[in-house]
C-alpha cells in the first residue's frame, strides 16, 4: 500500500511535534510505503493530475526523522491515499491545489480531506453554519459595523479570517485608545473583511483543541492555556499544552458535528472551544496529536491511519 502526504518542505518541520509526521510514522507503522509531495509538485496535464513523490523512510529520531529514498513521478491514483497537509495561508495557490486535487479525485484518488469542503469551509466562517453553539459573531468590512460591535459588548476579538496560529489577533476594548488604527491595519483600510467575536473570558483556562477523526470524536482535547499577559492560546504564540477528557460541553458540541463533517469527506478535523463556544473549524492541517498522544497515549495519529483501512 501507497500514502502520500502534501506538506511543506520536510526540512522546516519540526518531528517532535508535527502531526503529518506522527501520521507518516504510523502508516509506516502499518506497512504502507510512505511519500511526501510538495504542493509546487501538483500538475494537471491533458486532465490528468500527477505529481512527482518523495519516497521516505521514517524514524522514531525526531533530529535525523526521515531518509529520503526515490523520487519518481505519479498519477495520483497510484496512491491508495493522499493527505492534504499543506499549512494556510489560504491563498490563490492553495485554492489552485485544491482545483487540482478536486479533478484527481473525480478520476478516481483518495484525497482527504476532501478538496471541495476545504475550499468551502473557511476556517472562521464555518462557526456561523453552528450559531448555537458560538458566542456572538460579525464578519465586516466597514469599520462603522465593527465599532458599533466593539461597542455593544465592551470586549472583543478581533482577528483576520485567513491567519493561523494565532497570527494578526487583537483583544479590543470599547476604550482602546488604538481601536481604529487596529481596525485599518486588520481590514487593510476597509479593503478587507475580519472577524469580531465577544471575549470569551474562559480562555484563560485554555483554547481547547478537540480533533474529529474519520466522524469519531478523540476522547482526549488539548487547552492550549495562554502565557500570562496574552489573550491567545496558541501554541507558535507561546501557550501551555495540557491534555485533558473532553467536557461533556466539548462532547455536545464535536458528536453534532462529526458526522455532518464526515459525510462532507472531512477525515481530519480540529475544532477550537474556548469555554462553552466554538471558535474556528479548522480543516487544512489540524495540529496537537502529538501533544494528546504524548500525555495521554492515546494513539491519535494511529486512528487516522486506521479510518483510512479498506
Amino acid at each position: 500500500m501507497k500514502i502520500a502526504f502534501i506538506v511543506d518542505p520536510l526540512e522546516g518541520l519540526k518531528a517532535y511535534k508535527d502531526s503529518s509526521i506522527a501520521m507518516m510514522r504510523a502508516a509506516q507503522a502499518h506497512r504502507f510505503d510512505v511519500f511526501a509531495i510538495l504542493r509546487e509538485d501538483l500538475r494537471l496535464r491533458d486532465g490528468q493530475v500527477r505529481a512527482r513523490a518523495q519516497a521516505l523512510s521514517l524514524s522514531e529520531d525526531n533530529k535525523h526523522w526521515y531518509r529520503a529514498g526515490d523520487s519518481a513521478d505519479f498519477d495520483l491514483r497510484e496512491f491508495d491515499a493522499v493527505l492534504m497537509r499543506q499549512d494556510p495561508p489560504f491563498d490563490f495557490e492553495y485554492i489552485t491545489a485544491t482545483w487540482l486535487l478536486e479533478r484527481a479525485k473525480a478520476q478516481g484518488a483518495r484525497i482527504w480531506n476532501d478538496p471541495r469542503a476545504v475550499r468551502d469551509h473557511s476556517e472562521k466562517i464555518a462557526i456561523t453554519e453552528f450559531s448555537q453553539f458560538t458566542a456572538p459573531t460579525l464578519v465586516a468590512r466597514a469599520s462603522d459595523d465593527i465599532n458599533a460591535f466593539i461597542n455593544e459588548f465592551g470586549d472583543v476579538i478581533l482577528k483576520p479570517l485567513d491567519g493561523m496560529g494565532g497570527s494578526g489577533i487583537f483583544r479590543v476594548r470599547r476604550d482602546d485608545p488604538n481601536r481604529n488604527a487596529i481596525i485599518e491595519t486588520l481590514g487593510q483600510l476597509g479593503t478587507r473583511s475580519i472577524m469580531a467575536q465577544r471575549y470569551i473570558p474562559e480562555i484563560s483556562a485554555g483554547d481547547k483543541r478537540i480533533l474529529i477523526i474519520g466522524g469519531l470524536v478523540v476522547p482526549y482535547c488539548l487547552a492550549r492555556i495562554p502565557k500570562a499577559g496574552e489573550s491567545r492560546g496558541n501554541l507558535a504564540a507561546g501557550g501551555t499544552g495540557v491534555a485533558q477528557p473532553i467536557s461533556p460541553r466539548d462532547r455536545e458540541i464535536a458528536e453534532t458535528l462529526a458526522p455532518q463533517l464526515w459525510e462532507r469527506g472531512l477525515l481530519i478535523v480540529g475544532l477550537d472551544v474556548i469555554g462553552d463556544y466554538l471558535t474556528e473549524v479548522n480543516v487544512t492541517s489540524p495540529t496537537c496529536m502529538v501533544e494528546i498522544e504524548d500525555q495521554t497515549g492515546y494513539e491519535v495519529a494511529t486512528k487516522v491511519i486506521e479510518a483510512l483501512l479498506p
